[in-house]
């Protein structure tokens, strides 16, 4: 096996996370309060920043196995490992760890969110995601 990120593949899921961080976007509003639980704007809004979170740590875990990191245990681990590896800083990593976090708290406890942190974030999450695609994009290890 090939210990190098696969750029097109990257290219593919990259694009993908775009339009789901575009669709957060359109969906967020400005003010944190008109938030509504289990509305269409905020479902919508919740679905696609899952939705992006996913994607990238569905490539975190791939390339970690990909670049011989090993198989992680859990998502969060996977970023602490592409940090360890030197393929994304590490303050990235423990964002991101987190992100996984963000994440297993939409799927498993839905109904229980916070709103004004989810808005939060909407807002400086998608910063984040981003950095991660370009640090695995510029990756030559």
């Amino acid at each position: 096996m090939t210990r190098r990120v696969d750029l097109e593949l990257l290219a593919e899921r990259a694009a993908t996370v775009r339009r789901h961080l575009n669709r957060v976007a359109r969906h967020l509003s400005a003010d944190p309060s008109e938030l509504r639980p289990l509305s269409a704007e905020t479902d919508a809004m919740v679905l696609h920043l899952w939705q992006a979170v996913q994607v990238v740590i569905d490539l975190a875990v791939s390339n970690c196995v990909r670049l011989g990191l090993g198989s992680p245990p859990t998502y969060a681990v996977a970023f602490r490992s592409l940090a360890d590896g030197g393929v994304i800083d590490r303050d990235l990593g423990e964002r991101l760890a987190r992100a996984a976090g963000f994440r297993d708290l939409i799927v498993h406890a839905y109904a229980e969110l916070d709103l004004r942190q989810v808005h939060a974030i909407a807002l400086r999450g998608p910063a984040d995601l981003r950095a991660f695609l370009a640090a695995l994009r510029d990756y030559r290890g």
